[in-house]
């Protein structure tokens, strides 16, 4: 790695960076196969045993990364003789005027031999010991070089929220030493600011606040100091602590004879038929008694109370656990595939759905954590956790924990500790939980791995969980099994590739082409929506699909309408005009949402969640004739209501599972009987098994193909084939009802012979002279910025900086305005470079330079590998 400029302690008012800096410049990417360097010294004698520093060792120093955008690069500190600090503690250290989030990353024998030990500040504290387990680094380091972001970025991607963060600068009001007749001796700026500070209720203030209120803050505030009338002080940053609570432990039984009441001879023997050891407030709660109580039988030594530690987690549900299931064929084999590996090697199990691809991956867990290992389980949304969790949960018990952003920063802390003590578990979480921190792992599992979900967009690093996940197969090393009946083109092609081509190490291919019991794939209709119109029906749904709806109650049965929107209508346009009602914050029309209770529509942007009234004249034109155009979840649920009213329903996308608990929920009270059909978005294709589903509607399939991405049809594939498999998964036969304005697409072909492989086939021929991955890489720069002009002058620069740089293989495509050029108020242009030759690699690329060329109030975003273009 190359090494950077220092950052010289007067620049920033302490320390000094080591002779290099991880995320500075963009080092050499390392392929998934290959083995991973051990991170770099950050200067001589740097030690990176991680045991804790001897306490005799005289003038112990680290090496930190701070929790600062503007500043990279390692600084030292000094360790006071009371902190035992080691290697991936999360510290409190001064820097400059602030107090600042730092993980230390190397103990070295001594400080930078140009650093004077006088500059050297000191470590006030340590936040949370032992964040990083063994390896950790150098996975945190990989994602930084692949993916062009700087390490401190990646850093606070990984750990738990609120871990890294800086202290607040406060100004409060000295009430007692200002005169009565203050107002004679102050300037305007500082009189201005002594009275706003009088009017808050604890006489005090954020700098920041004041600095936004008052422009001039900065011109009266050192004449209020100098008067000691206010005083300015730090509040340190307040991450997540371990939750404390009280217990009550038992220590002896009550003679006979001893002095105790009633009350507290009840209290004692429910304590012991407990066994003994209780939370106070659970056992107050069991006991109806009152605190006092307890404290009593403490004075008399009955009993102890003491603060222990407990652990914040997701609640869990009763669960009746269930044993291995027999398995077919096809599952035997490919189960005994996967417990032959002892090294790390990437398996694609590619199952119909409904081929039993859960249960393998259970009986393949078993052993794992039989070896006192664990397991990691990634799942594309939120939404697949509670079903996937209590699956689990009913073949291993307390062994499964959860980790998803869902979670409140209390509970994924308390989830990140638990899993670093390396106990055998299982943990299952999304996109994020890829850098949960087991140190002993022993399996990695993407489900349902062609997902997008597993892509980040935004903000960088815009990892893949896939590729991350790889990483992390090679480091432990461990198995990795990605699992799909739609698989990635890029995971499909993997599995197929000859390794001498120079493609990443080829994949084992395990098939599941059945599904269990030989339950039948279930028959799918297409429905032509021309011929409806040109019937007469002018109704969203078909006659064939109205006519399967009816049946459903009769026969008890449920079944699921896929629509791929939310919301009740995709725009509102003025019938007199033709104008579009558009978000005024973005280049996108509102989505029209039909609110409950009564109260007047509203006016939604999917983008930036911009929302308005829906209003009764066309801003316009003044025209009252608003016509709403194209469906959502909400206009398909009116139509219900309005056409079949006998049918009850549950509304399941992003709208109606906002709240915590909400997925869980909707699909129980589906699952339990209480509504006929479950009508949502892309969410109802990730994953859900309900054996009673015996019908599926599709409500407009064209939508899904008409997208400005070349991996549009791939990913509308994918889609069909998923939405069409929840079909049919119990003992009655399933049907797929898909309508369509165009029954000749290629895409709808594919699904209703079920071709996948066939498809795929078809998508790479057409990929290959063009291109496009997998037969290359591309790396998306997003360009941003409040002014228009602003933001295609620096893409303009941009493209003439990396136009000189280019290697043969690579191509530049653009700068080019975004497909939607504006988005929450910010303009963006697009750069796109293709790599032709995948095996080249990002070495040559600028990133650094790229950033400092953008100037203030331009933010560049380097996305690499990206799945979505616009």
């Amino acid at each position: 790695m190359a090494t950077i400029s220092r950052i010289m302690d007067s620049a920033v008012g302490y320390g000094t960076p080591g002779d290099t800096a991880p995320g500075d410049t963009v080092p050499e990417a390392t392929a998934p196969g290959n083995t991973i360097a051990p991170p770099p010294a950050a200067s001589p004698g740097a030690d990176y045993n991680p045991d804790r520093p001897n306490p005799d060792r005289p003038n112990p120093w680290v090496e930190v990364l701070v929790d600062c955008p503007q500043i990279q690069g390692l600084f030292t500190y000094a360790i006071p003789p009371h902190l035992p600090v080691a290697i991936g503690d999360i510290l409190t250290v001064p820097f400059g005027h602030q107090q600042l989030g730092a993980i230390a990353i190397a103990l070295p024998s001594a400080p930078p031999p140009d650093l004077p030990p006088s500059q050297i500040k000191t470590v006030i504290d340590i936040v949370n010991p032992g964040f990083f387990p063994r390896h950790y680094w150098d996975l945190l380091r990989q994602v930084a070089q692949y993916y062009c972001t700087p390490i401190m970025a990646v850093i606070r991607t990984a750990l738990p929220p609120g871990l890294l963060g800086r202290s607040q600068r406060r100004i409060r009001l000295n009430a007692p030493a200002i005169p009565p007749d203050a107002e004679v001796f102050l300037r305007p700026a500082a009189l201005q600011l002594l009275q706003l500070l009088r009017q808050s209720k604890t006489g005090e203030y954020s700098w920041r606040y004041l600095q936004q209120q008052m422009p001039t803050a900065q011109r009266g505030l050192p004449d209020l100091l100098q008067r000691g009338w206010v005083s300015s002080y730090l509040e340190p940053p307040n991450p997540p602590r371990p939750k404390q609570q009280k217990a009550v432990t038992l220590v002896r039984q009550p003679d006979p004879t001893e002095p105790l009441t009633e009350r507290q001879r009840q209290l004692l023997a429910s304590l012991g038929r407990s066994g003994g050891d209780l939370w106070l407030s659970h056992l107050l709660q069991q006991c109806h008694a009152s605190s006092s109580i307890v404290t009593t039988l403490a004075k008399k030594g009955f009993v102890v109370i003491q603060e222990r530690e407990n652990l914040r987690s997701e609640a869990e549900h009763p669960l009746d656990r269930d044993q291995p299931k027999a398995l077919s064929p096809h599952q035997a084999a490919a189960l005994a595939y996967i417990q032959g590996l002892t090294q790390a090697q990437t398996v694609l199990l590619h199952g119909v759905t409904g081929s039993g691809k859960t249960e393998v991956y259970l009986q393949a867990i078993a052993p794992v954590l039989q070896r006192g290992q664990s397991a990691l389980v990634l799942v594309p949304e939120i939404g697949l956790t509670p079903q996937l969790t209590d699956r689990f949960r009913q073949r291993f018990g307390s062994q499964v924990c959860v980790y998803h952003s869902a979670l409140s920063d209390g509970e994924r802390y308390d989830t990140w500790r638990q899993m670093l003590q390396g106990d055998p578990q299982v943990v299952i979480g999304t996109r994020s939980a890829v850098f949960a921190p087991l140190p002993h792992l022993g399996l990695v599992i993407l489900d349902e791995e062609h997902d997008s979900s597993f892509k980040q967009s935004q903000p960088q690093p815009c990892y893949h969980a896939r590729t991350v996940a790889q990483w992390r197969s090679q480091l432990a090393p461990c198995p990795l099994i990605l699992g799909s009946a739609t698989p990635a083109l890029e995971t499909w092609h993997q599995a197929f590739s000859d390794p001498r081509e120079g493609h990443p190490p080829p994949s084992h291919y395990l098939s599941l082409p059945s599904r269990i019991y030989d339950r039948p794939q279930p028959q799918i209709r297409v429905i032509d929506m021309r011929q409806e119109f040109h019937c007469g029906n002018r109704s969203i749904f078909s006659r064939s699909l109205r006519n399967a709806l009816e049946t459903l109650r009769e026969t008890g049965q449920q079944g699921l309408l896929f629509v791929p929107r939310r919301g009740h209508s995709t725009f509102v346009s003025c019938r007199s005009c033709g104008e579009a009602l558009d978000c005024p914050h973005c280049d996108v029309s509102l989505s029209h949402h039909q609110p409950h209770g009564g109260a007047r529509s509203l006016l939604r942007c999917h983008y930036c969640h911009y929302a308005s009234v829906q209003p009764e004249q066309c801003p316009h034109c003044g025209s009252p004739y608003l016509k709403f155009f194209g469906s959502g979840t909400q206009r398909v649920t009116q139509e219900l209501e309005r056409h079949l009213p006998d049918l009850r329903w549950i509304r399941f996308d992003s709208d109606t599972t906002r709240t915590k608990g909400a997925h869980r929920a909707l699909l129980t009270q589906f699952a339990q009987g209480e509504a006929d059909i479950l009508v949502g978005t892309q969410m109802l294709t990730k994953g859900i098994d309900l054996p009673q589903v015996t019908l599926v509607g599709v409500m407009a399939a064209d939508g899904l193909f008409h997208l400005p991405d070349f991996r549009a049809g791939e990913q509308a594939c994918q889609t069909l084939l998923q939405v069409a498999g929840r079909a049919g998964r119990g003992a009655e036969p399933g049907q797929v009802i898909l309508q369509t304005y165009k029954p000749d697409h290629e895409v709808i072909a594919a699904v209703v012979r079920q071709g996948y492989g066939d498809y795929l086939a078809q998508e790479l021929a057409q990929r290959s002279p063009l291109h496009y991955p997998p037969y290359s890489q591309l790396v998306l720069l997003r360009i941003s910025s409040l002014e228009a002009d602003r933001t295609a002058q620096v893409a303009e620069a941009l493209g003439q900086f990396l136009t000189s740089r280019l290697p043969e293989s690579v191509l530049l495509l653009g700068p080019a305005p975004a497909p939607i050029l504006r988005v929450a108020r910010r303009f963006r242009w697009h750069l796109l470079l293709k790599l032709c030759d995948p095996s080249l690699g990002l070495d040559w690329f600028p990133a650094l330079e790229l950033q400092q060329r953008c100037g203030p109030g331009v933010a560049l975003t380097i996305d690499v590998d990206p799945l979505s273009l616009s």
